[in-house]
This record gives structure tokens, C-alpha cells and sequence, in this order.
């Protein structure tokens, strides 16, 4: 059955399907689909997004099972728990009280997050998580990527940023080897330092010129309806499975 709200927006808007399509980057025919709407066919998120925007009008003018756009603004507010100005300011037992709750989710998403590697209460949650069960999820930069060469010159810090990576790993070393704990090196361009304990995460924002320390730092808990929680918890999948995983903190030895 064709989206005849969809239609009704486009034709109102007066705008011809070739020039939705050319707006939005894609072709005619996919946007004939979204109208004709065919077993139930939709676009993807963004696209719904943009296309809402595009028309003018609300998710739920456009189609009648999605929530209006202040109810999600409403459910994102409650799923920020709390923001702090820079990460200096978080109450350092909440990064450990966080992940001493985790069930099932204990993911870490840094380029070198060296001053958790220093913490023998974060060593010890490891040891205590996976030995419960839980699959730790420990993910690095590579210290030898473009990813993390520009950071360290975003922080002003150049190579001493691999540095900081290689000396992480190397005191993450007794946590090699455990069962369910598993290192990765990622070469992604990080956004945002990301911790999650199953449902809280703590996203730590990357600001041009300033060290990770400095910067923001939001609270976040999973909430019905919300899509804070789920937009970095499914950039932590993506990270994970395009990332390498690593053995031992000998990087030079693997690489042979």
C-alpha cells in the first residue's frame, strides 16, 4: 500500500521527484519506492531525517507509526543523566562504579585512554568481569595509523600520542590472555572516547586542540524511545568490527 501522507507532502511541497532525489543523494527510483512503499519499504534513518526536513514536516506527518519530533527530544533529555565541562571534573569513582554494574556490555573505545590503563581498580573490574562472565571489549588506536597521527597533532602532542598508546597497552599487559578479554586496534577517526557499562555510557567529546581531559564529557543511559544511547552504542559496534584484534601488547612481534 502506497505512503499516501507522503504523497500528499510531496505534492504540496511542489517539489518534482528528481530534485528530492538529487537533494538527498539518491535516485529517482529509490524515492519512488518510499512513496509506493512496497512490503512495507521506508528509507534508512538519515534519510527519513532528511527527507522530513526536507518537506517540512514531522517523522509522524510522514509516516503514522513514528513518534513526533519533541517526543524523541523529550526522551533524548532523559537520557542525558548528567554533563560535565571536561573529563577532570567526572567524579573518578564513577567510571569504575559504572562498569562494576556491567552484566553484559563492557566496551572501552579510546585512542590510548592511558590514565584508565593506570588504574589498578579498572585492572581489577576486568579480572572480576570476566572471570563473571562478561565479554570485555578493550579497543585502541593504532598507534602507527593516520588516525591517531592526527590527533596527536590535534592536541598539540604529535608522536608522543602513539606513545601513549604503546605504553597503555604495554600496562594492559597481564589482561592479555584472560578468557573473554579481547585487545583491538582500530584506525578509526574518533569523535568521541566512548565507555560503556550495559546500559550507561560515557561519551567523552574530542575538541580540536584540546586534550581529551579538557573536554566534555555526557552521561548517558539507555532509555525507551531515546536514540542518544543507541547512536554511540552502535558506532562502538561498527568501531569493533572493523578493528584488529591483538594478542599481546608486542605489536612489532605480531607484525613479523
Amino acid at each position: 500500500m502506497a505512503n499516501e501522507r507522503l504523497r500528499g507532502a510531496i505534492l504540496v511541497s511542489e517539489l518534482k521527484l528528481e530534485e528530492i532525489a538529487e537533494r538527498l543523494g539518491v535516485s529517482p527510483r529509490t524515492v519512488e519506492r518510499w512513496v509506493e512503499a512496497r512490503e512495507g519499504r521506508r528509507p534508512h534513518r538519515r534519510f527519513q531525517y532528511a527527507l522530513a526536513n526536507l518537506l517540512q514536516r514531522d517523522l509522524s506527518d510522514l509516516w503514522s507509526d513514528e513518534r513526533t519530533s519533541s517526543a524523541t527530544a523529550e526522551a533524548g533529555r532523559a537520557e542525558l543523566v548528567k554533563l560535565y565541562p571536561h573529563r577532570a571534573v567526572v567524579p573518578k569513582e564513577l567510571w569504575t562504579s559504572l562498569y562494576a554494574k556491567a552484566t553484559h556490555s563492557f566496551d572501552l573505545v579510546v585512542y590510548a585512554g592511558f590514565w584508565l590503563s593506570e588504574d589498578p581498580q579498572f585492572h581489577r573490574l576486568v579480572r572480576e568481569k570476566a572471570n563473571a562472565g562478561v565479554p570485555i571489549r578493550l579497543m585502541l588506536g593504532d598507534p602507527d595509523c593516520t588516525g591517531v597521527a592526527q590527533r596527536g597533532e590535534d592536541e598539540g602532542i604529535g608522536i608522543a600520542m602513539a606513545g601513549k598508546i604503546r605504553n597503555a597497552l604495554a600496562n594492559y599487559g597481564p589482561l592479555f590472555g584472560l578468557p573473554r578479554v579481547e585487545f583491538r586496534l582500530h584506525s578509526t577517526t574518533l569523535y568521541n572516547s566512548l565507555y560503556r557499562a550495559d546500559d550507561d555510557l560515557l561519551v567523552n567529546g574530542h575538541v580540536y586542540g584540546v586534550g581529551a581531559f579538557m573536554a566534555p564529557v555526557m552521561h548517558l543511559a539507555r532509555v525507551p524511545g531515546g536514540e542518544l544511547f543507541s547512536t554511540y552504542a552502535a558506532s562502538i559496534e561498527k568501531i569493533w568490527e572493523s578493528s584488529r584484534a591483538i594478542s599481546s601488547p608486542q605489536l612489532e612481534s605480531e607484525a613479523a
